[in-house]
């Protein structure tokens, strides 16, 4: 598994870095059992014009190919990483689930033709 965390228009936190790691973990726990290569992009953009953050985080896996951003204004850098990670659970729970009722339609399909 491969994971980057980039920072932009920002300096390096440690304690970011972990937050982000720590935070990470639920995202990790899914893909467990996905197979190589696993491809974790996150990048951290403080923005120069606006006074909010904009958190963006790429999944690529042979079977995923996933982005979710979040940029709102008021909003914190902790929460838009929350938010982000949220989104991004929420969008290969939802891709598994649906590529899971496609393999049982399949199934029962072929058992179909067969009592014909």
């Amino acid at each position: 598994m491969h994971k980057r965390i980039m920072f932009k228009n920002m300096a390096h936190s440690d304690t970011m870095q972990e937050y982000v790691h720590n935070q990470l973990e639920k995202i990790m726990r899914f893909l467990k059992r996905e197979p190589s290569p696993i491809y974790i992009d996150i990048t951290l953009e403080q923005s120069t014009v606006h006074e909010h953050p904009r958190v963006e985080l790429r999944i690529k896996t042979p079977h995923f190919d996933q982005v979710a951003h979040y940029e709102h204004e008021g909003a914190t850098l902790y929460d838009a990483i929350d938010h982000v990670i949220d989104c991004m659970y929420e969008q290969l729970r939802q891709h598994k689930e649906k590529e899971v009722n496609l393999r049982k339609v399949r199934g029962r399909h072929e058992d179909f033709k067969k009592q014909r």
